[in-house]
């Protein structure tokens, strides 16, 4: 569970980007954050994921973030993916070994240079990645993938390595429909499968009416929305 209070994001010498945002996330809990461009969307992703210093209160399963930002931020890292709109995956490798290795913020250094695993390792990312559809692809190299298989293995790579939160900054940006409801979809099934939290970014409404639990409406900086994942009436949308 997640509980974010007050949330506020200053840019130095500038304007406020965020300004006291408040909200609460549960376990299985599909979260999407729409609002116009410049609403400050993808600054609140990146706050949550610790990446901008940010004033406010912030308790992870019960762990109060904030009161030792050092260990805070260690958690957070550790237990949370960010997933930017176009993955960064290591081209010259496979999808399976993009996946065992992990991104910088889940794997020590030396695994990273050196791509060595543990032979254990290799069922629980083959299971991962056939829930995810790419049991075909396992051993291509990522850069002959499409925007929405590398956005899978993204995905992919940060369950094995444990993430609890998914935070998707515009994972479908780009991506034709059918690509983007199946990116969708398999968001969706994971949340309720391994009850994880997934906040993501959603710059058209109908994807989050569609897809989310709960929609987070931004508009300059300030949460004007919040509401169950359904249609959104017309003053709502006129609200972002």
């Amino acid at each position: 569970m997640i509980k974010v209070k007050r949330m506020t994001k200053k840019i130095p010498g500038g304007p406020k980007v965020l300004s006291d945002i408040s909200f609460e996330a549960f376990n299985g809990e599909f979260i999407a954050i729409t609002g116009a461009s410049g609403s400050g969307k993808s600054m609140l992703l990146k706050c949550l994921a610790m990446r901008e210093p940010w004033t406010g209160e912030y308790v992870v399963d019960g762990e109060d973030i904030m009161s030792n930002k050092f260990m805070g931020t260690r958690k957070v890292r550790r237990e949370f993916a960010y997933l930017e709109e176009k993955p960064l995956l290591n081209p010259n490798k496979t999808a399976l070994k993009n996946v065992l290795i992990g991104s910088r913020y889940q794997t020590p250094l030396w695994r990273m240079a050196t791509g060595m695993v543990r032979n254990d390792d290799y069922m629980g990312a083959m299971d991962m990645i056939e829930k995810v559809g790419l049991l075909d692809k396992a051993r291509q190299k990522t850069d002959k993938m499409s925007g929405g298989e590398k956005q899978r293995v993204a995905i992919a790579r940060a369950l094995v390595h444990g993430a609890k939160v998914l935070l998707a900054d515009e994972p479908v940006s780009g991506l034709d429909p059918h690509a983007a409801e199946e990116i969708l979809k398999d968001l969706k099934a994971l949340c309720k499968q391994q009850r994880i939290i997934v906040i993501c970014v959603l710059h058209q409404a109908d994807w989050a009416e569609r897809f989310a639990d709960r929609i987070l409406g931004l508009s300059g900086g300030e949460l004007v929305l919040d509401v169950r994942g359904r249609r959104l009436t017309q003053r709502e949308k006129m609200m972002l």
